[in-house]
């Protein structure tokens, strides 16, 4: 998810968003809200079920999500992208660019290297379409599928701490929002 989480960023995740589960078995008992397009949003990886992962919500159920030449199409409308800088300046190999999901505006990375990827899908009821900011280097929905709803555990708000190594001082001077 770089660059929107760093390694080593501890999150708050508001696992009640998306409606009131019952403990351990993660039942839904009382619906909330729904998740939105742009949202950042910590679920169980739906090939293993044990390891939590995070992703940006970009698909929602019955949505036409296209990828190609490195850009999302969300119901045949191209997601806007502007690039910000290459990375690094003098012999850059990455984009840093805004893209604006919905009514969510995120960096990401995207690679200078030619597209690996070009596909459709369409958004099944019940289940999301996830994709990671780091747009080249994102084990995400374009490889794996959906992810349903029953895995859902939260929308991630905020970085509260960032610990970069296990013997480094934690770091609470980068405490943010997350976009």
């Amino acid at each position: 998810m770089l660059p929107t989480l760093k390694i080593g960023d501890f999150i708050l995740v508001n696992k009640w968003e998306y409606g009131f589960r019952l403990p351990v078995l993660g039942t839904k008992v009382i619906p909330m809200n729904d998740p939105q397009r742009g949202d950042v949003v910590v679920f169980k990886y739906p090939k293993q079920p044990t390891i939590n992962y995070i992703k940006r919500v970009v698909g929602l159920p019955g949505d036409r999500i296209k990828y190609f030449n490195k850009v999302l199409y969300v119901n045949d409308k191209p997601q806007s992208q502007k690039v910000l800088a290459q990375l690094p300046p003098g012999k850059p190999v990455r984009a840093l660019i805004e893209e604006q999901l919905g009514p969510v505006t995120h960096e990401m990375y995207r690679d200078l290297t030619p597209p690996r990827i070009a596909a459709e899908w369409v958004v099944p009821e019940g289940h999301y379409f996830m994709v990671g900011d780091n747009r080249d280097n994102s084990n995400d929905s374009r490889y794996w599928g959906f992810v349903s709803d029953e895995l859902l555990v939260g929308k991630a708000f905020a970085v509260w701490m960032h610990w970069n190594t296990f013997f480094s001082i934690p770091d609470f001077g980068d405490a943010r929002m997350i976009k």
